[in-house]
Formats: C-alpha cells, sequence, structure tokens
C-alpha cells in the first residue's frame, strides 16, 4: 500500500475516487510546522535559521501518519504545486524523517493528471521551498521587530506587515488625494431632435451657467445640419482566462464577493475536481483542453487563442478554467471561471459604429462654431458575447443624409463637477497591488483581510477608508521606515523572492541585505521617536491631574496623564459621520 499526503480531506476524498486499493489517501491539514508564535523564532547569528516547531493544532495528525506511515510500501507527497504547497511537502518529510518519497504535482484533480503524475515523480524543489522560507522569514522580521517599536510609540497591539503597510499606504494617499481634490464645475449642453436623436456640443468648454446661458441665447432660433456621417466596424476581443487576480476583481465586480470569499470557494472547487488550481499568474490553457473547446464551440464563433501572460508568470501553470468543459452544476463562481475559459477561445463580437455631426447655423451675421454629435452602435455579431456578457449599450441611430436639416425638440443644458479619483474597492486595490508588483496570487486575499482585522481601513459601500490608527502607524512608517511602505522597494524585493524561485540568487544573501540596515535604522529610531501623547486643557475627574489624547488600536481616546497611577480613561467623541463616511472606530 502506498500512503499519499495531501492538505484537505476534501481533496483526499476527490484523489481517493481515482485511486485503487492500493493507495490511502490522507490529509495533513495545512501546515504542519511553523515558527514560533510568541518568539522570534529566526537565528539572526547563524544565517536567519528558521527554528520550526510542530503546531499544537497539528500533532494529532501527525501521530496519525505515522502510525500509517508503519506499514505503507511508498509515501506521495501530492500538496500544491506553489510555493507553499511544497513548503508543506517539505515539512512533512521533516516531520515524518521520511528518507524516502516521492513528489508529485497536477494542475487539477482529475483521473487523467493524477495517473500521468504518478507516473512522473520528483524530489522536493527546494528552489521553491526557499522563496517560500524567504518570505515567511521577511515577514517575521519585520512583523516582530516593528511591532513592539509601534506598541512603545503609538499603542499596544499594534502590527506593522511588510506587503500589508504598502496596501493601506495606497489607501492613505488615495484618502489624501481625494480630500485635497477640488471640484471644478462645467456644464455640458444636449440637443434632443424630432428625428429620435439625441446629440451632445463638441469642443466647447462651458464653465459656469452664464457661460451655458450664453451659448443656449446664441443657438435661439438655429438649424440643424447634418455636415458628416461616419460608419464603421470595430471589433470587440474577448478577455483572457482568469489568473488569481482577475478572477478575484471578477467576483467582486460581478458577484460582489470579497478577495477572501472568491479564494475559499475556489479551494473546494479545485479540491473536488471542477477546476484548475487556482493560485496562478499563467494565462496557458492545455491542449487537452482546447481539444475540448473545439469540439464544443459553433465553428463560426471558435477562434483558439494563446494569451501572453505578463513577465515573470509561472508560464509551467495554467490558467483557471473547468477540468471538464461539459460540465455545469450551481456555482456562480464556477459559472464565471467557465465563462471566461471558454469567451477567451470565441470570435471577436463586431459592432456597427456610427457617428454624425451636425452643425448649428446661426442666423446671419453670426458666426458658428457650434458642432453637436451623436454616436450610435450596434451588435452585428455577438461573438465571444454569446457566452460571456458584457455590459454594451446599443444605441441605432436613425438614417440621415448629409445636408438634411433636423427638426430640434429641445436644448438640454447640465450642470456638473468634476469627481476625484474613488476610494478603493476590492477589484480595484487587487489591480492596484498586481500592477505594482506587490504581493503574489496567493497573497492579495490575506492581505486585505488583514488590513482590516488590524483596524487600519474600514470597508464601507464596497469602498475602503484608512482609520485613524492607520493613517498614525502608515505616517510613523513613512517618516521613519520609508523602505517598508515603498512600493519599489517592496516590489524588488518580490523579484528576489521569484528569483530565489528561479535558483537565480539564494535567500540568505537577500535577507541580510534587508535587515541589517533596517535592524541599525530601527535601533536609532528608538531612541528618536516620541510616543504620541496630545496635551489638553481637560482635568481628570479623578485625580485632577491634565488629561492627554492617547492612542489605542480603535483610534484616539483621553486618558489620565498619572498613568498607571490614575487609569481614569474616556472617549473621544466624534460627530455623526455624513451619509458617505464610514463612523468611526471608538475605544
Amino acid at each position: 500500500m502506498d500512503l499519499v499526503i495531501v492538505e484537505s480531506p476534501t481533496k483526499a476524498n476527490t484523489i481517493s475516487r481515482y485511486l485503487g486499493k492500493d493507495y490511502q489517501v490522507m490529509a495533513s491539514m495545512g501546515h504542519i510546522r511553523d515558527l514560533p508564535r510568541t518568539v522570534l523564532g529566526v537565528d539572526i547569528e547563524n544565517n536567519f535559521e528558521p527554528k520550526y516547531q510542530i503546531l499544537p493544532k497539528k500533532r494529532k495528525s501527525i501521530k496519525e501518519l505515522k502510525d500509517v506511515l508503519k506499514s505503507a510500501d511508498n509515501v506521495i507527497l501530492a500538496t500544491d504545486e506553489d510555493r507553499e504547497g511544497e513548503a508543506i511537502s517539505w515539512h512533512l518529510s521533516a516531520a515524518l524523517k521520511l528518507k524516502d518519497y516521492q513528489r508529485i504535482v497536477f494542475h487539477e484533480i482529475t483521473k487523467k493528471a493524477i495517473e500521468q503524475a504518478l507516473k512522473n515523480p520528483r524530489k522536493i524543489d527546494m528552489r521553491l521551498v526557499d522563496a517560500q522560507q524567504a518570505r515567511r522569514i521577511l515577514d517575521r522580521l519585520v512583523g516582530y521587530k516593528l511591532s513592539p517599536f509601534l506598541w512603545k510609540k503609538i499603542a499596544k497591539r499594534l502590527s506593522a506587515g511588510r506587503v500589508q503597510s504598502v496596501a493601506v499606504r495606497l489607501i492613505v494617499d488615495r484618502e489624501r488625494e481625494i480630500e485635497k481634490f477640488k471640484p471644478e464645475e462645467f456644464w455640458t449642453l444636449d440637443a434632443e431632435f424630432k428625428e429620435k436623436l439625441k446629440a451632445r456640443l463638441l469642443k466647447t468648454e462651458i464653465k459656469n451657467k452664464a457661460e451655458a446661458d450664453k451659448i443656449l441665447e446664441d443657438l435661439e432660433n438655429a438649424e440643424y445640419k447634418v455636415i458628416d456621417l461616419k460608419e464603421k466596424e470595430t471589433r470587440r476581443n474577448p478577455l483572457p482566462p482568469l489568473t488569481t487576480s482577475t478572477m478575484q476583481q471578477d467576483a467582486a465586480r460581478r458577484l460582489h464577493y470579497s478577495a477572501k470569499q472568491t479564494m475559499m470557494l475556489a479551494q473546494k472547487l479545485y479540491e473536488k475536481g471542477y477546476i484548475t488550481y487556482h493560485r496562478t499568474d499563467s494565462l496557458n490553457l492545455s491542449e487537452d483542453f482546447l481539444s475540448q473547446v473545439q469540439k464544443f464551440i459553433e465553428p463560426n464563433y471558435l477562434e483558439i487563442k494563446k494569451y501572453k501572460a505578463k513577465k515573470g508568470a509561472q508560464e509551467a501553470h495554467e490558467a483557471i478554467r473547468p477540468t471538464k468543459i461539459s460540465r455545469k452544476i450551481d456555482d456562480k463562481l464556477y459559472d464565471l471561471i467557465w465563462q471566461r475559459a471558454i469567451a477567451s477561445q470565441m470570435k471577436p463580437a463586431i459592432l456597427d459604429s456610427v457617428s454624425v455631426d451636425m452643425r448649428a447655423r446661426l442666423p446671419v451675421g453670426m458666426a458658428s462654431n457650434y458642432i453637436f454629435r451623436a454616436n450610435g452602435q450596434q451588435i452585428k455579431f455577438d461573438g465571444f458575447l454569446k457566452i460571456y456578457p458584457m455590459l454594451i449599450s446599443e444605441n441605432l441611430l436613425p438614417k440621415l443624409l448629409i445636408s438634411q436639416i433636423l427638426r430640434l425638440l429641445k436644448l438640454i443644458p447640465e450642470q456638473h463637477f468634476t469627481q476625484p479619483l474613488a476610494r478603493y474597492s476590492e477589484a480595484s486595490l487587487i489591480k492596484a497591488l498586481e500592477k505594482e508588483g506587490i504581493g503574489r496570487p496567493s497573497t492579495y486575499a490575506p492581505i486585505i483581510s488583514t488590513i482590516q482585522d488590524r483596524g487600519y481601513v474600514r470597508k464601507f459601500k464596497g469602498r475602503f477608508y484608512p482609520q485613524e490608527v492607520g493613517i498614525m502607524v502608515n505616517d510613523l512608517l513613512v517618516e521613519h521606515f520609508p523602505k517598508i511602505v515603498d512600493v519599489g522597494f517592496t516590489a524588488n524585493m518580490e523579484e528576489d523572492l521569484d528569483k530565489i524561485a528561479a535558483g537565480q540568487k539564494e535567500w540568505v544573501p537577500i535577507i541580510r541585505e534587508f535587515y541589517e540596515p533596517f535592524a541599525k535604522n530601527l535601533e536609532l529610531k528608538y531612541e528618536a521617536v516620541k510616543k504620541f501623547v496630545e496635551q489638553t486643557s481637560e482635568k481628570c475627574p479623578e485625580c485632577g491631574q491634565p488629561m492627554v489624547v492617547r492612542m489605542s488600536r480603535f483610534g484616539k481616546f483621553l486618558g489620565c496623564s498619572g498613568f498607571p497611577k490614575c487609569r481614569f480613561t474616556k472617549p473621544i467623541k466624534y460627530p455623526l459621520p455624513n451619509s458617505d463616511k464610514p463612523e468611526p472606530l471608538l475605544n
């Protein structure tokens, strides 16, 4: 009997269906070893050697695995194919003291994929393990060294994260852009005609109502003549199949799922064998899947394509797709994945676009530069839209002729104000992180969850707002530890981790290059940075000493300056928020 070890019971059950009685499949229940929770767990003086220990909750799993191991002929480690999965297999081999084992990987949990993987076993890829270890150690060094500094200078129970702090900075910077933004007034002018046509005035900047009224006065008794008519066929190309980040973005926009919810649902779909591995930045599709597509899509809609992923993507992996194209299940996320994968191999949608320009001819003696334009489009061939609907507003214009005189019904002036950039949603934050090279497919959901759990940001009506404590922590890090929250520096670190995974760099020098200047700066800042306290004129009702403003992880509060002898505190009462901002957290 061969023992096959995977991460979860669901994955174990699915794999068991495809293996015979000669195999026993068991779950490790995720990571079985990690750095200790209460101490640093990294030997800085000895090349940053990590001090791993068996997780208390996993001791039972280890015992059960060891018991079965005694009678097993072979051990097969079948954890996920990414860095985390490789590290889990490595930790299992160490905890179980495996002298001989086989490591197999597959992109999908199907009979064919598993049989193929069993024919091609390998050993654990230490390049992937080292990349995972480097990330874990970097995050531990930042968190365990910088968090006590925040406790001392701002408030207890705060924490800093290497990647999460950059995400908070993006949100804080966006909020400050919004606060600085000064809206500017502008007007538009539309003309509505009896020919069932609506057009907008072009190339004329209308700054206020007075200017709008002047144009309306000029256009009184004007005649509207068609001067240009353009018809053009345009194409709308299908989107590529989903990667981790685009799946999270699409699920947020279309299904209103959080990144965390999306990844949990995708994990279940993968473990049940419905979709391929869901932590990927590749746009590749297997030849087997493309063969299924060619049989499924009608010939006049089929157009096989290969998409190019961004630089550094793991091209050996696949995009997220259904394992079996003919399978349909009652699951919204599965439907989204199914639609995108199939639509990516379909022909573009063809649109008929029409543009009509008309000049307002003014009374004799008045020069006219007033040009109105109407645009319309109609779907000529739906192409990929047949599978993957997108918002395309069809607006069919009436048949018109050059020099035709149009009959005006009314002119519609409308006031507008310029708008600032929108606050980040989950979808736009993930897009920004990916664009800047911050984090990787498996990290977006944990980043977003962490910054909310810490109280640094809040989500309100689908948008992220920085909280007072988040702004304070961000500002301290920006001023005193600029590299920690620098987008470029963090992106370069991610590239270094990718190079470790590719065997192009060693992990210890990268950690040392980061840590030594960081540690020296931290030591200096303990002396240079003063603890946050704001003086007030208010007196403590219990001892009469001055009250001061202090900070907790929930925000500012009033406390007696005689602390710890006098422990009197009271919350700061905030005014009620307006409708477009969340209520602040109160201590």
